[in-house]
């Protein structure tokens, strides 16, 4: 995402994720990319979100996803989705030539793809037919799609 806000000439900053929460005071809005956005107006999406959301809010920092209304989804985050416990191989945190060492042998990897936001953290839904705030998704999901449409997710 940076590299795409770099070429149309917005300043990105990439940082470190232990940096976070130290440099969200010098931010002045934060741009969350969706995997989904469910009915109570919460968000899915890359892991490590969640952290960057949290420390915005902290810092009064507003939160804004981008997204379009195809990635509007009738469930909500109580229904047990399987989205939220996907883990990948952790060949993305650690070489596999380093796992052969005795040290590294001992740890417990855990690399998951996607988090949850709560719709407390996002002031703000940048979508393809306008902005809303996070109560507005469930009216949203209404109006664009019809309740038929949704037994497909039950």
């Amino acid at each position: 995402m940076a590299k795409s806000l770099a070429d149309a000439g917005i300043d990105a900053i990439v940082i470190n994720d232990s940096a976070t929460f130290a440099v969200m005071a010098r931010i002045n809005k934060v741009l969350l990319p969706a995997h989904a956005v469910l009915a109570n107006g919460g968000l899915i999406a890359a892991s490590g979100s969640n952290l960057v959301a949290l420390a915005a809010k902290h810092n009064s920092v507003p939160v804004m996803c981008v997204t379009g209304i195809f990635k509007l989804c009738p469930m909500f985050p109580h229904e047990g989705q399987d989205t939220l416990q996907d883990l990948v191989s952790p060949a993305s945190i650690i070489d596999y030539a380093e796992m052969s060492h005795k040290s590294v042998r001992q740890i417990e990897f855990i690399n998951p793809v996607h988090d949850y936001i709560a719709p407390e953290s996002i002031n703000l839904y940048v979508t393809n037919v306008g902005t809303f705030q996070p109560s507005y998704i469930y009216r949203l999901l209404a109006e664009n799609y019809h309740s038929d449409d949704w037994e497909s997710f039950e």
